[in-house]
């Protein structure tokens, strides 16, 4: 994680969050032009996400769930004006793409694993977001109309063209389950650990109830991404537990993800 210094302008903040934020150091910790993220250098640290109106209900809502299962941040603020925001405070400890865990690729590796068996072992019926395939095929449409296409992803699992992608989509789409609680973006930078010990997930705007096979998509895209490798994906699997992972799957949520 990034934090660049910044000297804000309280007039852009909610009212309500003005006094709490008057004093201390403020650092911009963005990683994506979607959303800005703020850390509050107060106490044991906040976060302060912004983004347009009306876009980070999801995550609030799921972030709160996930904070009742002991996985996540207390969520603290959620204000809707002409912005939506998010406060909640910091997890203890550093995402997992600090040098110390990718120095440890194999330990990481299996530690991302173990991780996603609890995740996915965990109670889900009162999960607020039940209909995370119909969300994440929908997406997918807007994002065919939209002309995205991940060639990176694509490439990876031998996609020659968005209409291949897309026949993938219409054939296999409705084989997705949804009975299994998700982060839906389970990459490093989104898992904190405490020297190893794990502390919490993060930005789980696209977490819910869905196919066990979306976060195993993205872990193992993960370990290639940041590990420049795909040396670990079968060690992952192995870890995670092969016979409940199917391989075409993989390549159904890839081909709907090529349009994310």
């Amino acid at each position: 994680m990034t934090l660049t210094p910044i000297k804000p302008n309280f007039e852009t903040y909610p009212v309500e969050l003005q006094a709490f934020l008057s004093g201390v150091k403020l650092y911009d910790s963005s990683c994506s032009p979607e959303a800005r993220v703020i850390f509050i250098d107060k106490d044991s640290g906040y976060f302060l996400k912004s983004a347009p109106k009306g876009t980070l209900e999801r995550e609030a809502a799921m972030t709160r769930y996930f904070h009742t299962k002991g996985l996540s941040a207390n969520v603290l603020y959620t204000i809707s004006d002409i912005h939506d925001w998010l406060m909640t405070e910091k997890i203890k400890g550093e995402d997992c793409i600090a040098e110390k865990y990718l120095a440890q690729p194999e330990r990481l590796c299996d530690t991302l694993a173990e991780r996603l068996v609890l995740l996915h072992n965990t109670d889900f019926t009162d999960c607020p977001i039940g209909n995370h395939s119909a969300l994440l095929l929908a997406s997918a449409e807007q994002g065919k109309q939209k002309h995205r296409f991940d060639r990176n992803i694509a490439n990876m699992y031998g996609i020659k063209s968005p209409e291949e992608a897309w026949a993938i989509v219409e054939s296999h789409g409705h084989l997705l389950e949804s009975n299994t609680l998700l982060h839906g973006d389970y990459c490093l930078p989104n898992i904190i650990l405490d020297n190893w010990l794990f502390s919490g997930f993060i930005d789980l705007d696209t977490a819910g109830a869905g196919d066990r096979h979306v976060d195993l998509f993205w872990a193992t895209w993960t370990l290639f991404f940041n590990l420049k490798t795909d040396k670990y994906r079968d060690r992952f699997i192995d870890a995670y537990g092969r016979t409940q992972v199917d391989p075409d799957m993989l390549r159904v949520v890839a081909a709907i993800e090529v349009f994310g």
